[in-house]
């Protein structure tokens, strides 16, 4: 990967940040095609790159200038916002995008294997990025210019998967009025991604197997085998091994795809990976939703919000708030804590004060003073959830932070919009009276 290139006035201005998101982006994205610059640098751009203008202000801000040029705007180069602005800028329209050193180093082993040809399995909850992780290898290998083909193995109908796959010819069965050629040999030279593969009915992987060890495919019709040659990728969202066990996958055609399996946390457990990509949705989505090309920025309080959530539905979940998110935010300049709803909020239930500490959020959904907004109501339950963990863990926030699987950073921005929001921590609870408990 080519390394980033800046000229020593920007390296003067903006160095810091640069050398935080170089370190980063010089291992995800093609260097010779990101130019870092000073805002008041208008020398001409170079051809074939894309073009990120930086300026410090009091306010963060993103503008798409156009499809290789964007502006940004920032005020701490220290800051966890700035590095996932950046990176989101910085990023090409298929570009992977991470910062989570979980993630990162599987995209490091990714491209070690993008130079060789063996076959690659790819495990990981629906969502978490299999697709890009595939296309990643593919642009870093000898086959780049060469076809990608995607299949949806579940997407396809089973009578028609054969075909699909091996290609037919013409009438080799009811419909076929012309011959195809078939996925497989459409990716000749190039590389095929097998999505769900754990969906293949057991007669076609048999068929899928030969095919993988002999480079050869016979469409329906033919009693000609025809040569190909092309990587194969598998992605699994269950778990092969399992299948295996329990009759419905080969372990022939598994141990021929688990050559090197790669694996894919779910977005929960990539926290540093939600910032970058938060921001990298919105500028993706800024002009069909706000109509201009300024991007709204969230703010500290509402990554700390994004950062604390469970995920289940992982990064298509998190494209969906941050899509709903710009539409509550009505094309102003800030994303903020109230504009983010998540898909599945908790229902609150009322519990008691615990050890001192007063829960003004700890109430029923109908106690919430007549606020009865989704994102009002997850911030309650979040910073309950928090509270009680902080009780838990006797005050301590580092142990807090680890009970609640984020970093004690974050901790400390969630404690501080939540304050912002005016829930008060740590204030002790009104004593029971005499004649009765506490509330």
């Amino acid at each position: 990967m080519a390394a980033l290139e800046i000229n020593n006035e920007t390296a003067r201005l903006h160095g810091p940040l640069i050398q935080r998101a170089g370190a980063i982006a010089a291992s995800l994205f093609n260097g010779d095609a990101i130019d870092f610059r000073d805002f008041a640098d208008r020398t001409p751009l170079r051809p074939r790159t894309r073009c990120v203008r930086l300026s410090r202000g009091t306010a963060p801000a993103l503008v798409r200038e156009g499809a290789s040029l964007t502006s940004m705007t920032y005020a701490d180069p220290v800051s966890e916002t700035a590095l996932a602005m950046l990176l989101a800028a910085s990023a090409g329209p298929e570009d992977p995008i991470a910062a989570d050193p979980e993630s990162l180093s599987v995209f490091a082993l990714a491209e070690r294997l993008a130079a060789s040809d063996i076959p690659v399995l790819i495990n990981g909850p629906t969502g978490t990025g299999k697709e890009v992780l595939s296309r990643f290898i593919h642009t870093r290998s000898n086959r780049r210019d060469q076809p990608f083909i995607a299949v949806n193995c579940a997407a396809m109908p089973e009578t028609m998967l054969e075909a699909m796959l091996f290609g037919h010819q013409k009438g080799a069965f009811t419909g076929a009025t012309a011959a195809s050629e078939g996925f497989m040999r459409a990716a000749d030279g190039g590389t095929l991604l097998l999505d769900e593969i754990a969906e293949l009915p057991l007669v076609l992987q048999a068929k899928l197997l030969r095919a993988l060890q002999e480079q050869e495919v016979v469409p329906i019709g033919s009693t000609r085998a025809i040569k190909v040659d092309v990587r194969v990728i598998a992605c699994a969202n269950r778990d092969l091994p399992t299948e295996v066990a329990q009759g419905r996958f080969r372990a022939d055609l598994f141990y021929r795809l688990n050559v090197f399996p790669l694996e894919l946390r779910p977005l929960r457990e990539r926290p540093d990976d939600i910032a970058p990509l938060a921001f990298a949705m919105a500028l993706r989505h800024a002009r069909a939703i706000s109509g201009t090309e300024a991007v709204p920025c969230f703010t500290e309080g509402a990554l700390a919000m994004l950062r604390l959530h469970s995920w289940p539905g992982n990064v298509r979940e998190l494209e969906n708030v941050v899509r709903r998110a710009m539409l509550l935010a009505h094309g102003g300049a800030r994303i903020a804590p109230e504009h983010i709803v998540f898909d599945s909020p908790a229902r609150l239930v009322a519990v008691p004060a615990i050890g001192g500490l007063e829960l003004p959020f700890a109430a029923p959904v109908d106690a919430l003073d007549g606020d009865r907004k989704l994102s009002s109501i997850v911030q309650h339950s979040e910073a309950r959830a928090i509270v009680e963990t902080l009780e838990a863990c006797g005050g301590n926030r580092l142990r807090a932070a680890r009970e609640l699987g984020i970093s004690e950073r974050t901790l400390r921005y969630r404690l501080a919009s939540m304050r912002e929001a005016g829930i008060e921590i740590g204030r002790p609870a009104p004593a029971p009276s005499a004649m009765g408990g506490g509330r």
